[in-house]
């Protein structure tokens, strides 16, 4: 083991979190950064996605802040088609790749450690670096300790199934399907998240009969619409009208299955069955083409998760069917972001950055960096970055927007972070209402709208959840 080294902020973890985190502190101080990760290189669990996966936002609202995703040119064909691109795995893999290459190294602040695991930090924040190659240590001394792993991806291509896989069974994660997905009589996809979706997608894409697929779905889910989630002036107006339907609908309903039947009437939220009632949310962003292909699998299996496969059946929570001739598993269970009790992002000498906007892990990262550089009271700070958890049960949209509300409502009393998001590229928003409001009618009509609706909708989702 070598001499200690002196850095201002140890980041552990080189993922979406860490990449756009680091970005900021780069841009907006003068710190020492040390950055450690387990991978062979930057973008975290992006290295282990399935290689058909694309961002189901706008690639403008992902990434580092410094530095741009995609091309911002408009999807001519496909699903997508008159939205903004969304950028494919390999895209968000060479972006971070680069921005870790042409940005962080050549600044002469960044030290990078791939392959290699951390010691928990003592009292004084010195952690100890290993390689998990050579296995050669590397004591850092750092002021400030950033766990940027506190919502560490679940994937299926590196976490095995949790249900009993019988000899026999043919199961694969997604990341299979290009190479072993040919030449079978049914095709049944295990899980009901956004992974599971592209897979059913992926599969009707390439030629599949939606009558050869088979999807055993534990709960239906609560989806967003990407046409309303789309940047740039042009789009202005559609995102004000979501916005203010966002809060109306929660204004005008008397109980919360009201707020979900009024979000859905006004296109805020969307279902693939509406005959079935989604007991899930997972921030999921889908396109009106996505939704009307996977309306087309009718064989939908809703008996909760399942526990085992075996070559004569299907074995679930609530019952068993009896499996096909020749069927491939594929598994899309993993939980994705798995919720983990929040906790301050500020504590001392240690920074744990987590969502403080819904949905949007980069953007609030790049957040939670901003504050530490331009503030120093700790208090303010927490208060300014209060953690909103990933959303699991349909009821966590309203606590989410709970959270998000009061989060604006702090913001919008502090000029200096607006006038930072107004330059933050993962705020495509702020930049535009600048030049927008007072000048697109129909939109700042929109924006009338939602402030009339503001206090009442919070109040609203106060008194629905109080209860609770």
């Amino acid at each position: 083991m070598g001499e200690a080294t002196e850095v201002d902020y140890l980041v552990i973890g080189a993922g979406a979190v860490g990449m756009s985190f680091a970005d900021v502190l780069l841009t907006e101080t003068d710190a020492t950064i040390a950055i450690v990760d387990r991978r062979h290189r930057p973008g975290g669990h992006w290295n282990d996605a399935y290689p058909f996966v694309r961002l189901h936002q706008p690639s403008s609202f992902y990434g580092v802040s410094s530095r741009p995703l995609g091309t911002g040119a408009k999807d001519e064909v496909g699903h997508n088609q008159g939205m903004f691109e969304l950028a494919s795995g390999q895209e968000v893999l060479s972006h971070f790749d680069l921005t870790m290459q042409q940005r962080f190294l050549p600044s002469g602040r960044v030290q990078w450690f791939p392959m290699s695991g951390v010691d928990d930090p003592d009292a004084d924040n010195s952690v100890t670096v290993r390689s998990l190659m050579s296995g050669e240590r590397t004591t850092m001394n750092a002021r400030t300790v950033v766990d940027a792993t506190h919502s560490q991806m679940k994937i299926p291509s590196v976490d095995a199934p949790n249900y009993i896989v019988d000899e026999g069974v043919e199961c694969i994660p997604p990341n299979d399907l290009p190479r072993r997905g040919t030449g079978h009589d049914q095709y049944v996809v295990v899980g009901a998240g956004k992974t599971a979706m592209d897979a059913c997608i992926w599969l009707l894409d390439n030629a599949t009969p939606p009558e050869r697929i088979r999807w055993i779905m534990p709960r239906d889910s609560w989806l967003l619409d990407r046409t309303r989630s789309q940047p740039g002036e042009e789009f202005f107006t559609q995102f004000c009208e979501g916005l203010a339907d966002q809060v109306e609908a929660v204004a005008v309903a008397d109980d919360i299955d009201g707020v979900f039947l009024e979000s859905e009437r006004r296109g805020a939220l969307l279902r693939i069955d509406p005959s079935v009632t989604p007991e899930a949310y997972h921030c999921a962003v889908i396109s009106p083409g996505e939704l009307e292909q996977l309306r087309s699998i009718t064989d939908i299996v809703r008996l909760g998760r399942v526990t085992r496969l075996s070559p004569d059946e299907i074995v679930l929570e609530h019952g068993s069917i009896a499996a096909s001739a020749h069927p491939l598993y594929v598994d899309c269970s993993s939980p994705g972001i798995p919720r983990r009790p929040s906790t301050p992002v500020f504590d001392g000498g240690r920074i744990t950055p987590q969502w403080t906007r819904t949905c949007q892990p980069t953007f609030s990262a790049a957040f939670v960096a901003h504050v530490e550089a331009a503030y120093d009271d700790e208090q303010l700070k927490n208060e300014l970055c209060e953690p909103i958890e990933p959303p699991e049960v349909a009821l966590d949209y309203l606590r989410m927007l709970q959270r998000e509300l009061a989060t604006r409502t702090r913001l919008d009393q502090q000029p200096e972070i607006r006038t930072w998001m107004e330059t933050c590229r993962l705020d495509p928003f702020s930049s535009v209402a600048k030049t927008q409001i007072g000048v697109n009618a129909e939109a700042t009509e929109h924006l009338g709208r939602y402030l009339t609706n503001y206090g009442p909708a919070v109040a609203k989702i106060d008194d629905f959840l109080g209860p609770l």
